[in-house]
């Protein structure tokens, strides 16, 4: 009876935990910005399996952890050994067994979710140059949503090509075949673009958290980096190396909108003469040369040594001073 008892406990528990895990899948999703990229739908999902059976580990394991605690503890004068136990040669080899395939079944999801994402990277760095291991390919989600039409249509699309720069502490950014310069990014909806990111000092971040990808952009290496927008709006580009004082202030915004606007707005900004756009770092290290103790090559920032900013970049266009 009292074996009964404790599988019918256990059945329901596992039953919770279960539901539980699925509940704790889903809210992960809440858990970030706006999926703005094909390759955020990837990530997201790929995050919220890991979520699940997470939390149904680590609920499976506390669980008859506390259960054991509370109702199994020894009595408050009870000094006795408890009773001798010997191995299972069985549970041995299922605590050895579960985990091992547990791993290598998550190793092969996240690979084949990074294939499916093909954003390119430094390959060329990593493997001294051999012939690109992966094709680039449009990512597509692991579920069918309405989505995955428009992104299959996408995929014949041309891809856009963009020329990244980045430098302390400013990003511009550079249509190659409009020969046009902003330091605002703008991308087309449902089309493949293609980034060139280039850094002129020293190690940066590429990171857009609505577009869930991150890229280091290396000193003296032109990096290919690939996505897909998906969802217009504007997002915020960041820098996510410490790349020195003013790093944080090394942001700009990126606009995703309908493939007739990206084209206006070329072709606006093609008409337009290059100007020196605002630069938050300039801007606020010119508030701090005249701080005692400053010199032609460093001025202290608040204790602390700097270098100066990067003169404000010329280009067509840059949006209005917030």
């Amino acid at each position: 009876m009292m074996k009964l008892r404790a599988i019918l406990v256990m059945t329901i528990y596992a039953i919770l935990v279960t539901m539980a895990s699925f509940w704790m899948a889903k809210q992960s999703y809440s858990w970030f910005p706006p999926e703005a990229s094909a390759e955020a739908k990837l990530l997201d999902d790929l995050f919220s399996l890991f979520t699940g059976l997470g939390t149904f580990i680590y609920l499976g394991v506390i669980g008859p952890f506390l259960y054991s605690l509370l109702f199994h503890r020894a009595s408050k004068y009870d000094m006795s050994d408890g009773p001798p136990i010997e191995g299972n040669t069985w549970l041995e080899i299922v605590w050895t067994a579960v985990p091992l395939v547990l791993v290598l079944t998550l190793s092969f999801v996240s690979y084949r979710t990074y294939e499916k994402m093909a954003v390119r990277g430094p390959m060329e760095l990593v493997h001294l140059h051999l012939p690109q291991m992966m094709q680039p390919a449009y990512a597509e989600p692991f579920d069918s949503t309405p989505q995955q039409e428009i992104q299959k249509a996408a995929q014949t699309a041309p891809i856009e090509q963009i020329d990244v720069n980045v430098k302390q502490w400013a990003w511009v950014f550079h249509y190659p075949e409009q020969d046009v310069t902003s330091t605002e990014l703008h991308l087309p909806v449902d089309r493949r673009v293609r980034f060139r990111l280039r850094s002129e000092d020293v190690l940066h971040g590429f990171y857009i958290p609505a577009f869930r990808l991150k890229q280091d952009v290396v000193p003296n290496h032109d990096i290919d980096f690939e996505l897909t927008p998906v969802k217009t709006g504007t997002y915020r580009l960041r820098d996510s190396m410490f790349s020195g004082t003013y790093f944080a202030a090394n942001q700009a915004d990126v606009v995703v909108q309908p493939f007739n606007e990206y084209q206006q707005w070329l072709a606006d900004a093609a008409a337009q003469s290059p100007t020196p756009a605002f630069n938050q770092a300039a801007f606020e290290y010119s508030h701090t040369t005249s701080s005692e103790g400053a010199t032609k090559d460093k001025v202290a920032v608040r204790g602390w040594d700097t270098i100066p900013p990067a003169p404000p970049p010329i280009v067509n266009y840059a949006p209005k001073k917030r």
